[in-house]
């Protein structure tokens, strides 16, 4: 998922048509994890993944040509997008649809829930592009224990397949927060539009995957139309123009607003994988994933303890906007 912008170019869009894509992108996202699950049926995880970047880039390159944006010149853009392509798309691509061959898509769309904590951790300790307060740490902290009650390690470790499917996908949201905050540091101010961007780091994780293909796509397959429908929308909408509603939210309302749809991909995903595919739910995913929710909300810092002074919201008031001090990688209209 996208959570971070590369530039803070205008945004164009009523306010009600940014909130139609934002729960549009987060419908989207969460039914990404039931189409992975029915493409698994017929192909190769390889092939998932070669697919949805493949069908993603051909997708957005039409809206590129259509609008005529310009690519960046700049060989350094071309590098940084490169980066993002491997740890934003080719990487964590390739580890969901390995392990959603051992656990529910329910699960894993809950696992995927743990991005906002993964990019809080490697913003502050890897890329030191914000500085947390005590109670964001503690956010990280019970995010980590969240993760703890999913993975229930009371009932054993079945190392072959649950555990380990679940740990690369925790793999892929670690991917997943690198690349948020690799953005925030080296991709901020590149001035590419939303759409730009977009097929840059869906592009690039194609042309990658496209070099790969005689490694890891060349083996049979067995297609239904279930099968293909599901690679189809989850490439050329799930992979495709999902991610500039995705974009177009996050510059309209800022990275900790839009990054919000997190909370409605595991309800979505969830669901659909009960009514769908008939997958239960044991006890400690649900309250596993609350946990998550609570550490997210004290990571983005948006839990306040103890009302402000009347004499701090006055001052705060009365300061000019161009005075506000605002974190690194943050918008001050993006607070919920």
């Amino acid at each position: 998922m996208n959570t971070s912008s590369p530039t803070r170019d205008a945004v164009t869009g009523s306010p009600l048509s940014i909130a139609v894509q934002f729960v549009l992108c987060g419908i989207v996202w969460g039914s990404s994890f039931l189409f992975m699950k029915v493409a698994l049926t017929g192909i190769s995880p390889a092939q998932v993944a070669w697919s949805r970047l493949i069908l993603g880039a051909l997708t957005l390159g039409i809206f590129v040509v259509l609008r005529r944006d310009r690519l960046p010149r700049r060989l350094v853009v071309w590098i940084h997008m490169s980066v993002l392509a491997v740890s934003f798309c080719v990487v964590p691509f390739l580890l969901f649809s390995w392990a959603q061959q051992h656990v529910t898509s329910g699960l894993a769309s809950i696992y995927n829930a743990t991005t906002p904590i993964m990019t809080a951790l490697m913003a502050w300790a890897v890329f030191r592009v914000e500085k947390l307060k005590p109670m964001q740490i503690a956010g990280i902290l019970v995010g980590i224990l969240g993760v703890m009650v999913i993975i229930a390690p009371w009932q054993g470790w079945d190392l072959s397949q649950s555990v380990v499917a679940q740990l690369a996908i925790l793999g892929a949201t670690a991917c997943y927060g690198f690349s948020l905050a690799y953005m925030r540091r080296f991709v901020s101010n590149t001035g590419m539009s939303a759409l730009v961007f977009s097929f840059l780091n869906i592009g690039l994780g194609a042309a990658i995957m496209l070099l790969l293909t005689p490694v890891l796509v060349l083996s049979p397959v067995r297609l239904d139309p279930w099968i293909v429908g599901s690679v189809v929308l989850l490439g050329c909408l799930g992979t495709g123009v999902a991610y500039i509603w995705n974009q177009n939210t996050l510059r309209a309302w800022g990275p900790t607003r839009a990054s919000t749809v997190t909370y409605i991909t595991p309800v979505v995903g969830v669901l659909l994988g009960v009514v769908i595919l008939g997958e239960t739910l044991t006890w400690n995913e649900p309250i596993g994933a609350v946990i998550v929710f609570l550490g997210i909300l004290l990571a983005q810092d948006r839990l306040r303890f103890g009302a402000r002074t009347k004499a701090g919201a006055d001052a705060a008031a009365s300061t000019p906007a161009s005075n506000r001090q605002v974190t690194p990688g943050r918008s001050p209209a993006g607070r919920a």
